[in-house]
């Protein structure tokens, strides 16, 4: 595909359990290393956790003119106007294209409709090029630094405008 492939965003069903976990996997592949068996589950999700994925957040796919998937988001409300991003993929292939902007802006847009006026994001340190996507996107890393199986989880945060 690469960036000038033509690509659909919409939301995601159980049917895209394959798809998703096919794209989480691609993507993070090259960081295995890097996590632990259960940070890389809890990132990569399996077919039992991603039905749960679905129930907690509203996830987006990018699907490619074959209908596959090449990128996934997923976000949701946490309460007190914050909103929350996880589970960004992209595959390697599609990496260099507008798919990662174009599902960014269906999170933010999805979370501004749900009346967010912030949004977080977490992420870990080798993830270096994620970090600086979503610098690039307005996000700016916080003193927030959790544990995320035994791996500093570093936090990101952005304020929403209303988008017209």
């Amino acid at each position: 595909m690469g960036s000038t492939g033509v690509f659909t965003i919409r939301r995601a069903t159980l049917e895209d359990a394959h798809g998703v976990l096919r794209c989480l996997h691609s993507a993070f592949a090259v960081y295995r290393h890097h996590y632990t068996q259960a940070a890389f589950e809890d990132t990569t999700l399996t077919p039992d956790s991603f039905p749960m994925r679905l129930q907690e957040m509203t996830v987006f796919v990018a699907l490619d003119s074959s209908h596959r998937v090449v990128g996934t988001i997923g976000c949701n409300a946490i309460g007190n106007g914050e909103g929350h991003l996880r589970g960004m993929a992209v595959v390697p292939e599609c990496q260099a294209s507008d798919v990662a902007n174009q599902l960014l802006d269906c999170a933010e847009t999805e979370l501004i409709r749900q009346n967010c006026s912030r949004i977080t994001l977490d992420t870990t340190e080798p993830l270096q090029r994620a970090m600086r996507f979503y610098e690039r996107h307005g996000y700016r890393r916080s003193s927030k630094i959790g544990d995320f199986f035994g791996m500093p989880l570093i936090e990101y945060v952005k304020p929403l405008t209303t988008k017209d």
